[in-house]
């Protein structure tokens, strides 16, 4: 009986040591991790002019317009990647007509999403 119990604390106990390993993510860089992939993959049609500005009035210029967000209203929620639009539309969790990025560009690669959704989630600073 009592070496049931000892196993039973041995597996308890190494369960909390693996919790207390995992790794929170790294801070997420505005300037140096998201503005490259926005940069690359949505800021030639959301930019003055281009056909998702037109659509949205959302302009991806900078941190400050990115954070305005469109005329419908934000789309980054810091501290909330659930219920970002941003998130939501990258993620593909919103009707599939607002697939961003739209028409036959390739979807973010997780990594991207990742990096984004990691950044909304730490308050969307412009850091």
């Amino acid at each position: 009986m009592s070496r049931i119990l000892l196993c039973g604390v041995v597996a308890a106990l190494s369960a909390l040591l693996l919790v207390g390993c995992q790794r929170t993510p790294a801070t997420v860089s505005y300037a140096k991790d998201v503005a490259p992939i926005l940069e690359k993959r949505c800021k030639s049609c959301h930019s003055p002019g281009q056909p998702g500005y037109v659509a949205s009035g959302f302009d991806l210029q900078g941190y400050e317009s990115l954070m305005k967000g469109t005329r419908y209203g934000a789309v980054v929620l810091p501290g909330d990647p659930l219920t970002s639009t941003l998130v939501m539309l990258i993620e593909g969790r919103a009707d599939p007509s607002l697939k961003m990025p739209h028409g036959t560009e390739a979807p973010l690669s997780a990594a991207e999403i990742g990096t984004i959704r990691h950044w909304v989630e730490q308050g969307a600073k412009n850091n």
